[in-house]
C-alpha cells in the first residue's frame, strides 16, 4: 500500500538581527532563538489534500449510513461528529503519532475541512434517507 502522507523536512534559517557590538555567550544565545523552521510546501499541500479528500469521502459514507439507519435531528450531527473523530485518529495513526512530522500544526489534522464535510453528509445523510425511508 502506498504512503499518502509525505514528511516535511524541517530546515532552519537562522534570521539576521542587528546589533552594535558582538558578545559570543549572547549571540550564541540569540542564534538558537533567531532560528526559523521552514517546510517543504509542496509535501504539506499534498498532504493537506489527504485531509481533505479523506474528510470529503468520510463524510459522503458517513450521511449514507445516517440516512440508511433513519438517524434524524442531533442524532445525525452526532453521527458526524463521531465520523470525524474516527476520521481524525485515523490520519493520526497514518502519520504514526508524529504530527509535526507532516502538518505544521495539530488543527490541520483536527479541524481542516469540518465545515466542508459537513456539507456533503447533509447532502447525502437526506439523500439516502428519502430513498430509504419515504420513497
Amino acid at each position: 500500500m502506498r504512503n499518502l502522507l509525505f514528511p516535511l523536512p524541517v530546515l532552519t534559517k537562522k534570521v539576521e538581527t542587528m546589533g552594535g557590538h558582538d558578545d559570543s555567550s549572547v549571540s550564541e544565545k540569540k542564534s538558537i532563538d533567531n532560528e526559523l523552521p521552514t517546510f517543504n510546501i509542496e509535501n504539506m499541500q499534498s498532504n493537506m489534500k489527504v485531509i481533505y479528500y479523506s474528510r470529503t469521502f468520510m463524510s459522503i459514507i458517513g450521511g449514507v449510513i445516517a440516512g440508511i439507519l433513519g438517524f434524524t435531528g442531533l442524532m445525525g450531527f452526532v453521527f458526524y461528529i463521531l465520523v470525524m473523530g474516527i476520521t481524525s485518529l485515523c490520519l493520526t495513526i497514518k502519520a504514526g503519532f508524529s504530527i509535526h512530522s507532516y502538518f505544521d500544526s495539530w488543527n490541520r489534522i483536527l479541524l481542516d475541512g469540518f465545515l466542508g464535510g459537513l456539507l456533503s453528509f447533509v447532502l447525502f445523510w437526506t439523500f439516502a434517507y428519502d430513498i430509504v425511508h419515504i420513497f
